[in-house]
């Protein structure tokens, strides 16, 4: 039996301004870095056989927070990173509504025929994602393997677990950083276990969505 520990980020700069990064990077704020350090010590005592990063600067990073003191190699997969958002990157949500108004209502209300022209569709990153979770079936991995990535892939992945059409992607709730959810891959089938746990930070701060 394998045990997927998947982790989105803690919260970064751009986070914090409703500021788009897709494939470019955002540094970790002070409480990006806390939650995770909160979230490795919450985890100090599970034991992992392996654990794979997003490439991106801001999993990374968070990936060696949880990982604290253990030896464990982090391994990258460019499959596990955040969606391609091609021209919106770097914009915030106010300027993208603004400035590309029927993209994005596409974007919010038609998930699964949205296009971007020079960027990744939500089916282009469910392909991807399937494509991840195929190979671990197929692997004779077992234990706990940590997979720390972003918020729109780890949403991507509940359709995939949850039997749920693209359609209604956004119907899944927001996915806050450093939040932790469990799958069990046992006879070739995923069984979601745990859902966007946050019990490793204060109550108070935990409604905090980013």
């Amino acid at each position: 039996m394998l045990k997927l520990y998947i982790v989105r980020h803690g919260e970064t700069e751009w986070n914090k301004v409703q500021r788009i990064q897709g494939r470019l990077n955002s540094n970790l704020t002070d409480k990006g870095r806390h939650y995770a350090g909160l979230l490795g010590e919450k985890l100090k005592d599970t034991e992992f056989t392996g654990i794979i990063s997003s490439p991106s600067e801001r999993a990374l990073e968070t990936a060696q927070l949880i990982r604290g003191t253990r030896t464990t190699p982090i391994k990258t997969d460019e499959r596990i990173m955040e969606m391609h958002l091609g021209h919106w990157q770097g914009l915030t949500t106010k300027e993208i509504k603004e400035q590309y108004p029927e993209e994005y209502d596409s974007y919010m209300n038609q998930p699964d025929i949205y296009l971007n022209g020079d960027g990744e569709s939500f089916t282009d990153m469910l392909n991807r994602a399937n494509e991840f979770l195929r190979e671990l079936k197929n692997s004779e991995m077992t234990g706990n393997l940590l997979i720390v990535t972003h918020g729109l892939f780890i949403k991507i992945l509940y359709l995939i677990f949850k039997g749920i059409e693209l359609k209604d992607l956004w119907t899944e709730s927001t996915v806050n950083g450093t939040s932790l959810s469990i799958v069990k891959l046992e006879h070739g089938r995923f069984e979601l276990m745990v859902e966007g746990d946050m019990s490793h930070v204060k109550e108070k701060d935990s409604t905090v969505i980013y």
